[in-house]
């Protein structure tokens, strides 16, 4: 899966992976973290996420990372936000208010970036990669973020043969296999969600799980 995927998708508007509500799990878990107000927190391929204003009234300090220009362009106008943009690297850097956004590619990071984070929230970036990705993914992450930091991650199983991703099907032996040589891997939900998302019914799956973990 390429970059012009992306843009595509947010250049077309096809952009159902989208919340418009705060994520329930990040409001029903988030104090499983042991991060103090005034912390940062970075929001991986974090689209235009509304999350990013609910970290923010915890009184978090907030960089997400975002490839398409639109999404992060739409986040500050939407929120009626004033925004000064900043050259940071490969990277363009968009801020307001305590919340950053850099423009550009998640690999093109480096340890700077997010080197006074203290936590990530990443409901949106390991289930939108296709599995040959997500092994480079979760490498990157493990080699730019301090080693003392800790994430609530999100993640949904289902027959991958049922649906072709995004979002993909991450099982809890691939977060495992991923992150247990430098985390401990937590788990602190797991719930059948089909029923509450019957546009994935009409696609084709028959099970659709949600998990949520804690890494630390």
């Amino acid at each position: 899966m390429k970059a012009e995927f992306w843009h595509e998708r947010w250049e077309q508007n096809q952009i159902g992976f989208h919340q418009d509500e705060f994520n329930n799990h990040l409001q029903a878990f988030w104090d499983k973290l042991s991060v103090v107000a005034g912390s940062r927190i970075f929001v991986p391929l974090c689209g235009k996420s509304r999350d990013m204003l609910w970290l923010r009234a915890q009184g978090l300090l907030v960089t997400g990372v975002e490839l398409s220009p639109i999404a992060v362009r739409d986040f500050f106008s939407e929120n009626n936000l004033e925004v000064v943009i900043t050259q940071q690297g490969k990277l363009e850097r968009w801020e307001s208010d305590g919340l950053a956004i850099l423009v550009g590619d998640f690999f093109d990071m480096t340890a700077a970036d997010v080197a006074d984070c203290a936590g990530v929230f990443d409901r949106a970036s390991l289930i939108a990669l296709p599995p040959e990705m997500r092994p480079r993914y979760a490498e990157h992450f493990q080699t730019i973020l301090p080693s003392h930091i800790q994430t609530l991650l999100v993640t949904l199983e289902y027959a991958q043969a049922e649906m072709k991703g995004p979002p993909f099907s991450v099982s809890e032996e691939e977060v495992r296999g991923y992150y247990e040589n430098t985390f401990a891997v937590e788990r602190l939900f797991a719930a059948s969600v089909l029923d509450e998302n019957p546009g994935f019914r009409q696609r084709g799956l028959t099970r659709l799980d949600e998990k949520v973990y804690k890494l630390s």
